[in-house]
């Protein structure tokens, strides 16, 4: 299904003719129509330029699921959107707070996130131990975004404590309070763990509030919409959709310490420029990313084209012999024939898993793969199956790959006893490598 999107402003909205009159009830609709805010931390334009965000992947879900198209309507501001919603102007909205005095006015959907918003600062400075400590500070959050509802909140009872919205993300304003631009910004906790990994100086100090991530809608919606993504979201509950979907956008996030990010964005610069041209060779022949190349070579020798393993492992993609003799390599120093080898056969790894594997899940199992074996994945997702678990899930295979160091399972699984948990290690680093290689090259470094 092709899912089409207009964002309208609300200064466009006014007065704009059949945008300002109800929508048809959700029973004879021919879209989904769904207000959202410009600054919301769950649905938000990427470094690419396209909406993105786990609010944004269920959304598309649901309308693929029910088969229509979605139009999002987007607001400045959460009081305008809730104004629009309260007249039926969409038939629900996602990523609003809702102020408990308005909750009797809508219907509230199902939890399926639950957001800590803290203050963020800069590791140069002393970490602030409470409000009173940013009183006469520069601030700067999201304009109508609940975070500024958080600070309006707090005024009422500390007056001198001023800031300023602007019309920036919170990865923006993030962005900004690395280089010292700013002393302070308020972010959801996850924002927080994503940004530490591009600017290690970023923090998280205390908590201002928790919230809960659900959709909402008018007061008097149709049964028929209600009772559908109840039990959408009970599906994607039960069939680990949900936990596949946070883990795709967090899961990576608590792998890395700051010394390894530290030094990771150090070898960006001094390293990584003398062996580009090779991975971008090899995503010309395997049509992988050779951002997710680059960052497996990091993970498997900190792009050491010497590297070796007291098992023999050699090289910049730390290739065994047998591996190398299947995909030609006559030297495994040789930096072009290690990676343009360790790429081909991660591909054939992709390929080999079954095709009810979907990506990315897809590249992650052939990430643990790559470091274990494919007989491991083989031994991980049978006892998936043992556990009632989804065999084609990472985030399930997550919970089994690490017993295959125990005695208890290894004994009756076909391939035996394997490190399976230091391939959950490797995957989800070579994970967050990635991501912080996106980012830098996105920058244009």
């Amino acid at each position: 299904m092709r899912i089409v999107i207009f964002i309208f402003y609300a200064l466009m909205l006014a007065g704009c003719g059949s945008f300002d009159r109800p929508v048809s009830p959700f029973s004879m609709a021919n879209e989904l129509v769904v207000i959202t805010v410009e600054h919301t931390d769950n649905f938000y334009i990427d470094d690419e330029g396209n909406f993105s965000g786990i609010t944004y992947d269920l959304v598309n879900e649901f309308a693929a699921e029910i088969g229509l198209e979605v139009r999002f309507i987007m607001f400045p501001e959460v009081d305008s959107a809730l104004a629009a919603l309260h007249k039926h102007r969409a038939h629900f909205a996602i990523g609003l707070n809702i102020p408990d005095d308005q909750a009797r006015r809508f219907i509230l959907g199902p939890v399926y996130l639950h957001t800590h918003h803290q203050i963020a600062f800069n590791a140069k400075n002393a970490e602030p131990r409470d409000i009173y400590q940013l009183v006469g500070k520069i601030i700067e959050v999201p304009v109508g975004s609940m975070h500024e509802k958080q600070l309006q909140k707090i005024k009422s009872e500390i007056p001198e404590l001023d800031w300023s919205a602007v019309t920036l993300s919170s990865e923006t304003l993030l962005a900004k309070l690395s280089k010292g631009e700013i002393a302070y910004t308020v972010a959801d906790s996850l924002h927080i763990k994503k940004a530490n990994h591009f600017y290690p100086q970023v923090k998280g100090a205390f908590e201002l509030d928790t919230s809960v991530s659900q959709w909402v809608f008018p007061k008097y919606t149709e049964k028929l919409l209600i009772d559908k993504v109840n039990a959408f979201f009970e599906r994607i509950k039960q069939e680990g959709v949900l936990g596949q979907l946070l883990d795709s956008y967090n899961g990576q996030y608590n792998q890395l310490s700051p010394g390894d990010i530290y030094f990771f964005k150090k070898k960006i610069r001094s390293r990584l420029p003398d062996f580009r041209q090779y991975f971008f060779h090899a995503e010309r022949l395997t049509d992988i990313d050779w951002r997710l190349l680059a960052a497996l070579a990091y993970q498997e020798s900190h792009w050491n084209p010497l590297a070796k393993s007291p098992t023999g492992v050699r090289g910049i993609m730390m290739l065994t012999r047998e591996t190398a003799r299947r995909m030609g390599v006559k030297n495994l120093t040789d930096s072009r024939q290690n990676i343009l080898a360790g790429a081909r056969y991660l591909q054939m790894l992709k390929a080999k898993l079954p095709e009810s594997i979907l990506e990315p899940d897809r590249t992650w199992m052939a990430l643990a793969a790559y470091n274990q074996g494919y007989g491991r994945i083989i031994d991980a997702r049978a006892l998936a199956k043992r556990f009632n678990l989804n065999p084609d899930l990472w985030i399930d295979l997550k919970k089994t790959l690490p017993l295959l160091n125990k005695k208890h399972y290894s004994g009756s699984i076909k391939y035996g006893h394997a490190r399976g948990d230091e391939a959950v290690t490797l995957t989800n680093s070579v994970r967050a490598y990635y991501e912080i290689l996106k980012n830098v090259t996105a920058h244009g470094s």
